[in-house]
């Protein structure tokens, strides 16, 4: 029995591990162990996706949540490294780029566990953010890396992974996986369009939460700024994070429009297939905006998905109002064609399953 110890804690994670633990299921040979770190707390923003879902329950609830970066790192290393000792599994799978993922991969290499990281190699080039930290660091310590694109490879081998004692695969996308599967029937499991009176291509949907804008008042007030004046020409729809609505609310800066609670998957499936435009600054939703042909603004100086800049369907703006709008006006005018199969076949999750089954992983 091949036993798999996965970490969640964040959105996005819950989206990969529904993805792949659909595969697990299929392999009585396998047991999958979920743990739950508690990074996201909020009901909305973490037990809604089990709930929609369909994903098993976590197994662990470490209820870790509303700390500094290395408070909130330590002690999900410490809280994991119990789990672990007391299951001792054969492989700990971390997803993506939170402290979650940090914490899982430190207290699996220190256990002498090995390491599978899904969505390695992406790299943003900017050490200022905490998720660039935990990307690289990850990568360093796993075992096996399950890269989702020819891009996220090259950037390994430019650093030099291939002399180091790893698997390095071409995996595809698991979020692509999700959204193929999950967007068959999102519509019979949201009631999103019809409870705020929303109609086909009739809205913008936005999301604002990373810390590099959040705790930036100049820049969450040069982007509200943005928001306002596009909102006076096409709806805007906002799920708002809780902490980012507590900033807007210590900036004291009126909105245009009035943001809507957090929402479960399904509901951001059925905003992403009927909005016109997408304007965020979230990794994952710029993959998602690219899964459902939409283009996509991001309010940010730079992206660990540049292969969607590339293909003329992201554009990065920043946070400058001007730049914004501007970018905002050409999309309105030139809208992108979307043709490239950027993140593989939808078959992701198996091909991850399969390296972990192999008889005999060759290490390279």
């Amino acid at each position: 029995m091949l036993k798999i110890v996965t970490i969640v804690g964040a959105r996005p994670q819950f989206i990969k591990a529904a993805a792949v633990s659909r595969e697990i299921v299929k392999h009585p040979e396998i047991r999958e162990i979920i743990v739950h770190t508690g990074q996201h707390f909020d009901v909305n923003m973490s037990d809604v996706f089990f709930n929609e879902m369909d994903i098993p329950r976590p197994d662990y609830y470490l209820d870790i949540n509303s700390m500094a970066h290395g408070a909130m790192t330590g002690r999900m290393l410490e809280k994991i490294e119990e789990v672990l000792n007391k299951e001792v599994p054969d492989f700990v799978m971390v997803y993506g780029d939170t402290n979650s993922t940090l914490a899982g991969a430190l207290a699996a290499k220190k256990a002498l566990i090995k390491v599978v990281h899904v969505e390695a190699g992406l790299r943003s080039f900017n050490m200022h953010m905490p998720e660039e930290i935990n990307r690289i660091l990850t990568d360093r310590i796993s075992d096996i890396l399950c890269c989702p694109t020819d891009k996220s490879i090259e950037n390994l081998t430019n650093e030099g992974f291939k002399k180091f004692p790893c698997q390095i695969k071409k995996t595809g996308d698991v979020m692509q996986d999700a959204a193929l599967f999950y967007g068959a029937f999102s519509a019979e499991k949201s009631t999103i369009m019809r409870l705020h009176g929303l109609e086909e291509n009739d809205f913008t949907l936005c999301t604002l939460h990373r810390a590099e804008n959040t705790d930036n008042h100049n820049k969450m007030a040069s982007i509200l700024d943005a928001l306002n004046q596009i909102s006076q020409e096409m709806k805007i729809v906002m799920p708002l994070h809780p902490r980012t609505r507590k900033i807007i609310e210590s900036l004291d800066i009126n909105l245009n429009f009035v943001p809507i609670a957090p929402v479960g998957y399904f509901d951001m499936i059925e905003l992403l297939k009927h909005t016109k435009f997408v304007l965020t600054d979230s990794g994952g939703l710029q993959k998602e905006a690219y899964f459902f042909n939409k283009p996509c603004i991001t309010l940010r100086e730079e992206t660990e998905w540049v292969e969607l800049v590339e293909a003329g369907v992201n554009q990065l703006v920043g946070s400058d109002t001007e730049v914004i709008l501007t970018k905002y006006a050409d999309l309105k005018c030139h809208i992108p064609v979307f043709t490239n199969n950027l993140y593989g076949c939808g078959n992701a999750s198996k091909q991850i399953v399969d390296i972990l089954l192999a008889d005999n992983p060759v290490f390279v």
